[in-house]
C-alpha cells in the first residue's frame, strides 16, 4: 500500500514535474495569465497523461523498442485530439483563449516522459497512480500560478474583480511576470524541502 502512495504523492510533491522536474514549461508558462486558462490546461494535460499512461501500460508487451517512440507518439495525438475536438464542442472561448497550446500536448515532455520511463515498465495500476499524481501536480502548480498572475496582473479571479486597478500590476499578466511567479514557486518549494530535511 505504501509502495502505491508513494508513486502517486511522487508527483504532486518530490517529483513535481513544473516545481522539481522541471519540464513542460512552455505552455505552462503562456497559459498562466487567468485560472480558468491554467484549470483547463491542467486539466487537459491530466486526461492526455491518464489515458496515455493506461494504453501504454497496457500494451507496452505488445510494442517493438524499435517504434516504441513513433507509437507513444500516435497514442498520445490520439487523445490530445479528442481533448482538443471536446474543447472546441463544449468551451469554445477557452479553447480560442488556449490557441495553439492544446495542439501542442503531444509534444509535452511530461507526457513522452513519463510514458516512457514509467508507463512502458510498469502495471497498469502503477500507471494510473503515476499519471494521476503527475497531472494533479501539474494542475494545482498551474492553479496557483495563474491565480497570483491573475489577481496581482488585473485584480480579479475567474473575472470577478477582487482588487482595485490601482493595486494591479500589468507586469504579472505578461511573460516577464510569469518567470517571476514561477521563480518565487520554486524558491518556496526548495525552503519547504530543506526545511523538512532538518
Amino acid at each position: 500500500m505504501k509502495k502505491y502512495l508513494n508513486i502517486f504523492t511522487n508527483g504532486l510533491i518530490k517529483e513535481n514535474p513544473l516545481l522539481v522536474i522541471m519540464i513542460g514549461l512552455c505552455s505552462s508558462l503562456a497559459v498562466t495569465t487567468s485560472l480558468a486558462n491554467g484549470f483547463g490546461m491542467g486539466c487537459a494535460m491530466t486526461f492526455v497523461l491518464v489515458m496515455s499512461e493506461i494504453i501504454i501500460s497496457l500494451f507496452r508487451k505488445l510494442i517493438p523498442d524499435s517504434i516504441r517512440i513513433p507509437i507513444f507518439i500516435i497514442v498520445i495525438a490520439s487523445f490530445t485530439t479528442i481533448v482538443d475536438l471536446l474543447m472546441q464542442a463544449f468551451l469554445p472561448a477557452l479553447s480560442e483563449a488556449m490557441g495553439v497550446f492544446i495542439p501542442l500536448i503531444v509534444v509535452n515532455c511530461i507526457i513522452m516522459g513519463r510514458v516512457e520511463s514509467f508507463a512502458s515498465k510498469r502495471t497498469v495500476g502503477e500507471s494510473l497512480l503515476d499519471a494521476l499524481g503527475m497531472g494533479l501536480g501539474y494542475l494545482w502548480v498551474l492553479c496557483g500560478i495563474s491565480i497570483v498572475r491573475e489577481l496581482l496582473g488585473s485584480g480579479t479571479i475567474l473575472g470577478f474583480s477582487i482588487l482595485p486597478e490601482q493595486y494591479t500590476m500589468a507586469f504579472f499578466s505578461r511573460a516577464p511576470g510569469g518567470f517571476f511567479v514561477f521563480g518565487m514557486f520554486i524558491a518556496v518549494t526548495q525552503a519547504i524541502k530543506k526545511g523538512a530535511k532538518k
